[in-house]
């Protein structure tokens, strides 16, 4: 009797329990967000980042927002708030929406300048590239003199790149440059390196290539350097050919350091403004002209400064480079490479 009286106990508790589960929620409680797993699983890590994240917000965040509000206007060096002696003018500029980015996408110059701006960094980037991953292979093998060849390789890269463009101007000189002083002994006519157009292109991307040479070169031999050598040992042993070794061994392996030195390499090239503005401040004419100078240009060297129209062109620099970046790597992760 008193064992069935315990099992009616046990029983009417457990209907009890599943009537109060079937009376409450009825489902289980919805999973944590991925971002309050994410928070509760690395909050240390967050806390030790914000105080940065904060401080680039406002470095970066308040001119960017500043950028795209000017874009929208009409603003120039005659509407902006000004001091002029001891009066204080107030801004009289309008907003006008999207007025500026109409005539720049549908206007000549800015789709000329864009034009330029693709073959300059596609030129430098495929170049440097080419002769980075040359040199890297060249210096991953046992040949004497590897560490003084390193250092000699790297030194443009030590070298402040105002002071590189500097002693290029000097090189590139019609009249008393090294490079026409060379040809004319060998009986070849001075070539006007920064005065006509095409010649120009080649100077500044020749420049630039020399400038970018050396990081593509270290990150790549970073990249050789990690991949195993049995790899290489395996592939002799069957017979494979110095080619078939570079396409089905040092490729694949590097992969993951091409993709990064790629993307940045393609961003900074994109706006590398020191070797336009001082070897040729985008001249002749607007021959070597890149979005990111014309944009200075427009700010800071015609009369009146238009600074709507310089924060249109920085505005479009970014969405293209973003655009960029997104494609990017939608490529490689349909490649299968982790990003």
């Amino acid at each position: 009797m008193a064992v069935h009286t315990s099992q009616s106990v046990v029983k009417a508790a457990g209907d009890d329990v599943a009537r109060g589960r079937s009376r409450g929620t009825g489902t289980p409680p919805p999973a944590p967000g991925r971002f309050r797993r994410g928070l509760s699983t690395h909050w240390y890590a967050w806390t030790m980042v914000a105080p940065v994240v904060v401080v680039i917000s406002v470095i970066i965040g308040y001119p960017l927002l500043r950028g795209i509000y000017l874009s929208m206007t009409d603003a120039n060096e005659r509407n902006v708030a000004r001091t002029i002696g001891v009066n204080e003018l107030p801004a009289t500029y309008k907003f006008v929406g999207a007025d500026n980015y109409i005539d720049a996408l549908t206007g000549s110059q800015f789709l000329g300048t864009l034009g330029w701006t693709l073959v300059w960094t596609v030129s430098c980037v495929s170049i440097t590239f080419a002769l980075g991953m040359a040199l890297a292979n060249i210096l991953n093998r046992r040949i004497a003199g590897r560490s003084a060849y390193r250092m000699a390789l790297i030194l443009p890269w030590a070298i402040p790149g105002f002071v590189s463009v500097f002693a290029w101007r000097f090189l590139y000189n019609e009249e008393r440059g090294l490079l026409n002083t060379v040809l004319g002994g060998v009986g070849i006519d001075g070539i006007p390196w920064l005065n006509d157009p095409t010649w120009a292109k080649f100077a500044v991307i020749a420049v630039n290539v020399w400038l970018g040479v050396p990081f593509m070169m270290v990150a790549l031999l970073g990249g050789l350097q990690s991949i195993p050598s049995e790899q290489y040992e395996a592939a002799e042993m069957d017979g494979a050919t110095a080619w078939q070794r570079f396409r089905h061994i040092t490729l694949p392996g590097l992969r993951p350091v091409s993709t990064t030195v790629i993307l940045l390499s393609t961003i900074w090239t994109f706006n590398m403004f020191p070797v336009i503005f001082l070897l040729t401040r985008g001249g002749p004419g607007e021959a070597t002209q890149i979005l990111v100078t014309q944009a200075y240009k427009f700010s800071f060297e015609i009369s009146p400064r238009d600074f709507a129209q310089s924060s249109t062109w920085g505005v479009l620099i970014l969405v293209l480079l973003m655009l960029f970046a997104v494609v990017y790597r939608r490529v490689l992760r349909s490649q299968g490479d982790n990003w």
